[in-house]
């Protein structure tokens, strides 16, 4: 029915690495025991690796979180398989508060050259 000439635009997961919609986390992933690209949307980033300033005085950091929630999702997608899975990760989210669980999505999906890659988002994003 359609061919690649009647593709009007096309956003890649290149495009959408190099703007900054999604955060390259591979390497951190590739220690945490996936063997294939790892990302992470801007908006999960910002609102849960990333620590606010009160967050790091108390001791957290954006690689600790990240850590935490790669290896939640690592032991998560190994025991429960599909393509999508949900899975919650504890956050400490305000200073002096307890921590909280987040509820995640990863996504294995096909990358732009049709290889399997993980996407990791806030619930609501697709």
């Amino acid at each position: 029915m359609f061919d690649a000439t009647d593709i009007i635009y096309r956003y890649t997961r290149a495009d959408a690495l190099r703007d900054g919609v999604l955060v390259d986390v591979s390497d951190f992933a590739l220690e945490a025991g996936f063997a294939i690209p790892v990302a992470i949307t801007r908006a999960a980033y910002d609102s849960y690796i990333v620590p606010s300033d009160s967050l790091r005085s108390d001791g957290q950091s954006a690689e600790a979180r990240l850590w935490d929630t790669l290896r939640i999702l690592w032991i998560k997608a190994k025991h429960n398989g599909g393509s999508t899975v949900m899975f919650s990760v504890l956050f400490l989210m305000n200073s002096g508060a307890k921590p909280e669980p987040i509820e995640l999505k990863a996504l294995c999906h096909p990358g732009d050259n049709s290889e399997p890659v993980v996407t990791i988002m806030c619930p609501s994003e697709d």
